[in-house]
Formats: C-alpha cells, structure tokens, sequence
C-alpha cells in the first residue's frame, strides 16, 4: 500500500478519498486553487498544496501543477476523483511519466473508452449490443446531419470525448440541427477540450442502467450489479439507486456479463461504468451507451447495497487502491450478492425557474451561511460543504449527496425523503426541496422511471406561491428586531414608546409594515400587531404588478399550506367575508444556541418556531443584509427588504423597455449573435451565457429592433444583470 497519495479534485470527491484514505492510515494530499483556500476537503486533508487561480485551466487541469504539487508533498500515488482530469489519458501517462502511479485505469484503456466512437466499435467487436448511430470520427456538421437523416429523427448529439452530459443535445427536429450541432460543439470544447461528435438514435422513454464493475491488474473481472440512473435533468443524473427496480436476476446477469466483456475488451483495470441503454418495455434489449472510465459520481448506492462474501458496507476508493497498488481480487462473481436497497441524490447548486410549463435549472451562487446535514439509521452524506464555503459558477453545481439505504425500496426512499426534508443549505439557493418532491412522486415510487420523467414533471415539482408562513416567520423576524437592546435604564426601566406594539393614546394599536419581496415572486405587504412573541399578522396578497393590496380569494394551490384567503379561511384566522383581511394570531419564539431544537454546533445561522394560527413550523434562519434566508422541509426562500417607491421608479422607466433581457444566472457571456439595430424575431436566440459549463440561451421575447447591448464575448454578468433590450416593433411604429 501506499505510504501518500495526492488526491487531484476538489469537494465532496476529494473530501470522501481523504477519509478513506486516513482510515487505511495512508497519508493523504489536498491540493487547491485560490477559490478552494479554505475548503473542507484542504480542511480534512494531512497536507495541501496550492495550484494557483480559480480557473480550472491553471488549476486543476494543469498537468505541471499537478505534478508539481505531487512531487513537492513526497506523493507516490494519484487519485483523480471524477471529473477534471480523471478520465484523461494524457494526465495518466504524465503520472507515469514522473514516477507516479495512477489510480484508475491504464491510459490507453481511458483513450479507447474516451472516444465514444471507438468504444462502440469494440464492444461491438467483443460481442456487446450497441445504440444504432453514425459511423467514423471527425464527422463535420454536415456529416453529422446526413447520419441524423440516415439515422431518423428524434437524435442524440453526443461529445466523443466526455460525459456528464455536457454537451448534449436531443434535436426532434431536422430544422434545428445546425444550430444544436453548434451549440454542442461550444460545450463540448469547453468542458473536454475537444468538440468531436457522433450522432445516435434516440430512444423514446428509455432507462439507463449502468453496471459497476472491478478488474484488477491480473485478469480477474467481476460486476457489482446495477445502478438505476433514469432521474435525470439536462441529460444529468440527479437521483440514483441500486438495484434497479426494473430489472429481474436473469437480464441482470446478462447485464452484468456484457459489462465484464466490454472491459475486457479494452483491457480495463480499476473500477469502472459500463452504462446501457434500455427500453423500459423491454429491458431485454439493452444497449451499449458508453464505459465511464473512473469512479462515479453515484457509487455509494453501490457500496450500500453490495456485500462481498456475506460483508456488506463495500469500499470501492479501497478497492481502488489496492488494486493500484498490484493486489489481487481475492473474491469472484459467486461471492457478490445484493443487500436491501440504496437512493442517493445529487445536491446541486441551482434555480428553479418555471416558464411556459417547462422548467430551467439555472446554475446559482454564494456563501453558505448556515448549515445542517442529516444522519440517523440507514443515512450517509458526502458533502464538501462547510458554512461560510463560497459557491462560484467556475467549478461543478453538485455540492453534496444524500443517500439512504434500507432493507426493501419503499423503506429506502422514505429515509432519502426525512433525510433530505433535515437537509438546511441557506446562502444559495439549491434543488434539496425538488429532490425531496421527486422521491414523493408517484412514478418514481413505482419505479416506473425513464429519463424524461423528470423534464415532464419538473413544473409539477416547483411551488408556484410562497407560503404565508414563510413572509410571516421573515416579518416577525424583523419585528423582533425593532425590539429595545439591554435592559433598559435604572431599575430595568423600558421606554414604552421604544417596544414595537403599535401602541397608540386612545386609540387602536397601529400596524407595522414589513415589505418583502422572494426573488423570482411577487413583493409582499406583511403587517403585524403586537411583539414578535404575541402579534396579529396579516400577509397581503401581490397583484400580478406587484403591487400589494387587501387579500381576496385564490383557489388553492397545492404546496401552499393555505391560500391567501378571506379571515375566516384558515385556522385561527379572524376577520369577516367579502375580501377582508385574514388575520392570522402568530407567535415567534427562538430556542436559546445550544439547546432542543436548535441548529449543530459550527452549522451556522438558527432555529425559530413560528406558531401561525395554532400549527407550528420550525425553520433554519439567516440574517443577510437587511433580510434573511429561511429554510424548512428542504426548501429555502431568500426574503429580502422591497422598497415600492424605488420600484414604483423604476418600473415606470422600465415600461418603456418591454424587451428587457436580463441574465438568468451569474455566468460568461460566450457568444453574442447579434448587434444593435439589427432586427430579430421572437425565440431568436440574441446571447449565450455559460455557468459551471452548462449554456444557456437568451432569446428574442417578441419580434423587435435590438436597441441596447451591454454585453461581449468574454463578459463577466451577474444575475440579473441587463443584458439587451429588443424593443417591440408595434412601439417602434408608434414612435
């Protein structure tokens, strides 16, 4: 075994090979770019070695730093982690090359598997179905669209030389080709440094089930069973779990034995993914997608869900290492077998935002401020997070993994559900409450699953209101701190005039205002009676300006734990009918630090426990400038302070700017398609902005002249921030 080893990655990856690596008592090397300082994983590690700037092209995708970095701590050793440099051939024989040895693969194995084009044609080779698609590299784009025709529409661009699912692009339509072929190309450059494609059927609903398999470097082959991956948005994977639901012992056998020959053929060493695709229909008839060559994201299902000669709790980063070192698999298929069930989901660091029906998953950042992550029987988290980490949108969304096992699915799935309902990240916002959503869905509970589950049902699965609650927990909030400091002055003495009551001589006491306004929602008037422990409060309803006024009678929207509504709509509410107010009794109350209820020592930010009308809800809070983050449940809400006399101002100058377009995320503008004064259409894509190497396209809102743009390529914008303006031709005539 190896006396140190370098772990080359960043997060909740290299956080998970350094405890491995301190329980096999092996001396473990972080390393970081100026982002990454003061990280969790350069926190956990023995030693760390900076690389230099944020960016990952002199970071952690430099060779030489790398290399640098191992040689100066002593390392004899290389763990890639997924992701950067762990599926590159070249970093793997520099490792060689400087006296290192790799742990993962031989280099040309990487190379083979990493070109999806020659993958497919030697597996094929060693007996292994494979997805109908183009033939040959190097296809230009009007090669490409000649196999999409060959082939027939729906289609599946798809990088040659990485995975992840950046870079890919389903095109239904013939029409869209050329644009989407660009498009993938440009992701495909940035994440992989080659924009090499191939084009295959696409296969309507299909699973995808990928098969963990262990070689050593003496010949022995084994597979881990399976993984079922189909929850998946942006042709990521978001939720996984082993075994699949689908799939019965005979066609996981099969399975199993294809995914042994497939790395046979490539003379595979290491742990590696053989990923298939399947109809759901008729898992029979399974197909070669493409051979991951490192350990992957969704392993822990498999290490919970796997026992080898009747042990369970299986450590593939172990595995990893010992077989890096020369050692033999000391058990063969027979020894393998499944135990319970196993769920993980992906934590990301993203924005829901729901348009048209659909919904864009939005890369999001900053600071986590406060911090809580669950255990108990059957939990695990890999996390990279600690409060006060700074999440940019230079690296990967993913932040951390909540994964449960139990005996049997449905037990399994419940502990993932409680388990990420205790997860609190507030700072940012994050997809903890949609993971929490989609494990309740009742597809996903059957396990009738495929890859587009998700993208059908992900509208479904984002609240379209704000609860009152919530603006009434951040009000009372507020109220409390409208209260006197100290003690007051000699003998206890508080001015009475000083405590936030609303007391008026003769009389009723007078409400106090909050206005609050959640990003991507309606501001809302808050108004609240009496001390934050004792009050009255009554959450007006937003008209669809934004303007607040006296709340009247919605239907119901599921999520909400009650519609805005007439008094006597909710319980304890008060008032009369006709579109009175509903007032609502609350008492806020804050446990002291440190005692029940309250949130982990080092997690950052509190507990408060908001009475709203006889139900009690507990929330995480943060204090942020003047407003806070709350979160419950797994969601998190942002309610900031809103001025509506500056957005009265600015709103009345931005009526004459009907066109604005504003960037969605904080990111890098890559392209720029057009210029002031040309004229566009509606939909014309005007700008691309990039954010953890996903892109996203900012199009025409209507048919228009483009009269303002503020951006270039290589331009740094927050979100938010303007981008262009197409101004309506209907105003241009009347001009």
């Amino acid at each position: 075994m190896f006396e140190t080893v370098l772990v080359a990655n960043r997060g909740e990856i290299a956080v998970r090979v350094i405890r491995t690596l301190r329980r096999l008592g092996v001396r473990s090397v972080a390393v970081f770019s100026d982002a990454d300082a003061d990280a969790l994983h350069v926190r956990e590690a023995d030693t760390a070695v900076r690389l230099g700037p944020a960016s990952p092209a002199e970071s952690y995708l430099s060779l030489k730093r790398l290399l640098d970095a191992a040689d100066r701590a002593g390392a004899q050793a290389v763990h890639p982690g997924y992701g950067f440099l762990a599926e590159n051939a070249a970093f793997a024989r520099a490792c060689a090359g400087a006296g290192l040895v790799f742990i993962g693969p031989p280099a040309g194995a990487i190379e083979l598997m990493g070109d999806k084009i020659r993958a497919k044609e030697s597996v094929r080779a060693a007996g292994v179905p494979v997805v109908p698609g183009s033939v040959g590299s190097a296809l230009t784009d009007a090669q490409l669209i000649d196999a999409a025709r060959e082939i027939g529409m729906p289609v599946l661009l798809k990088p040659s030389a990485g995975g992840g699912g950046k870079g890919m692009r389903l095109v239904r339509e013939e029409a869209r080709l050329a644009d989407e072929i660009a498009a993938a190309r440009r992701e495909a450059r940035g994440a992989f440094g080659d924009d090499t494609l191939l084009v295959e059927r696409w296969i309507d609903r299909p699973r995808h089930i990928e098969i963990q398999v262990l070689a050593d470097g003496h010949g022995h082959v084994v597979h881990l069973g399976e993984r079922e991956c189909s929850l998946q948005r942006r042709h990521q994977k978001i939720i996984e779990e082993a075994p699949s639901p689908l799939l019965d012992p005979a066609t996981r056998a099969l399975m199993g034995e294809a995914a042994v020959q497939a790395a046979r053929s490539c003379g595979y060493v290491g742990a590696g993914t053989v990923e298939f695709i399947v109809p759901g229909d008729d898992p029979a008839a399974y197909c070669f997608m493409e051979m991951n060559t490192r350990l992957q994201v969704e392993h822990p299902v498999t290490e919970l869900a796997v026992s080898v000669e009747g042990r369970g709790r299986l450590d593939l980063v172990e595995w990893q290492l010992r077989i890096a070192a020369g050692e033999h698999l000391p058990f063969g298929q027979d020894d393998i077998a499944l135990t319970g069930h196993a769920v993980e989901a992906r934590l990301c660091a993203e924005t829901a935002r729901v348009s048209g029906g659909t919904v864009d998953f939005l890369p999001s950042a900053g600071t986590v401020l406060a911090l809580s992550e669950p255990d108990g029987e059957g939990v695990r988290v890999d996390s990279g997070l600690t409060v006060g980490t700074e999440v940019g949108t230079v690296y990967d969304p993913m932040l951390a993994k909540v994964v449960a096992h139990g005996p049997d699915r449905p037990t399994a799935l419940r502990r993932l559900r409680a388990a990420l309902a205790r997860t609190t990240v507030l700072g940012l916002d994050t997809n903890t409450g949609f993971l929490r959503r989609l494990a309740a869905h009742p597809a996903v509970v059957s396990g009738d699953l495929d890859t587009g589950l998700v993208d059908r049902e992900a509208a479904a699965l984002v609240p379209a209101t704000v609860p009152d609650e919530v603006y009434a927990a951040a009000a009372l909030l507020r109220q409390a701190a409208l209260e006197p400091g100290g003690s007051g002055g000699p003998g206890g003495w508080v001015d009475p005039f000083s405590v936030p009551t609303g007391w008026r001589l003769g009389g009723e006491p007078a409400w106090t205002v909050h206005h609050l306004r959640v990003p991507g929602h309606a501001p809302v008037t808050v108004r609240v009676r009496g001390r934050a422990h004792d009050a009255e409060v009554w959450v007006e309803e937003a008209d669809a300006d934004g303007a607040s006024g006296p709340a009247t009678a919605p239907a119901p929207i599921q999520g909400s734990t009650a519609a805005r509504s007439t008094p006597g709509g909710a319980p304890g509410g008060e008032g009369g009918e006709g579109g009175e107010p509903r007032i609502v009794r609350a008492r806020l109350t804050v446990p002291p630090t440190g005692g029940p209820g309250s949130l982990p020592s080092g997690g950052g930010g509190a507990r408060a426990v908001l009475d709203w009308g006889g139900v009690t809800h507990t929330f995480a809070y943060a204090a942020h400038g003047a407003g806070h983050w709350l979160g419950r449940d797994g969601d998190a809400w942002q309610v900031a302070d809103h001025d509506p006399v500056e957005a009265a101002l600015r709103g009345g100058a931005a009526g004459t700017h009907a066109g604005e377009l504003t960037a969605p995320m904080p990111g890098t503008v890559t392209v720029v398609k057009a210029a002031v004064g040309d004229e566009v259409t509606a939909g014309q894509g005007l700008v691309v902005v990039e954010a953890m190497k996903m892109e996203h396209v900012i199009s025409a809102p209507h048919d228009g002249t483009v009269t303002e743009l503020d951006v270039a390529p290589g331009s740094t914008v927050a979100m938010d921030q303007l981008l262009a303006v197409v101004t309506p031709r209907e105003t241009e005539e009347r001009a």
